[in-house]
């Protein structure tokens, strides 16, 4: 069987493919960009409210990740108590249109298994 070398152009988007999925890698990280782009700004327990099924300890660790890789932006306000709140970087939000299709994907997708 002949194998045919792929071109620069696919090889270039099959790292970018690789290149997302390494940085949304995980169950949560999809959900928690799609709340903090909906909603804003939130604080942790907020935050653990509005995705369903988080543990406290995995969020702390998605936040820290997303942190780390320039996706959101961790901000410590002087109030009493001290409160932290969560938000997305502009290169965060720029996975506005990567998380709406996926779930406009989801959305068909489960339309059409639920038919069956």
């Amino acid at each position: 069987m002949d194998k045919k070398s792929l071109s620069e152009d696919c090889l270039r988007n099959l790292r970018g493919i690789k290149d997302t999925q390494d940085l949304l890698s995980g169950k949560w990280k999809t959900s928690i960009i799609g709340a903090l782009y909906h909603n804003g700004k939130f604080r942790f327990m907020e935050l653990k409210r509005h995705i369903d099924g988080i543990a406290p300890k995995v969020l702390s660790k998605e936040l820290k990740d997303l942190e780390m890789n320039r996706l959101i932006t961790r901000k410590v306000r002087d109030t009493m108590p001290i409160t932290v709140e969560y938000e997305l970087t502009p290169q965060g939000k720029s996975l506005n249109k990567v998380i709406n299709a996926m779930g406009e994907w989801g959305v068909r997708y489960r339309e059409l298994m639920m038919k069956k």
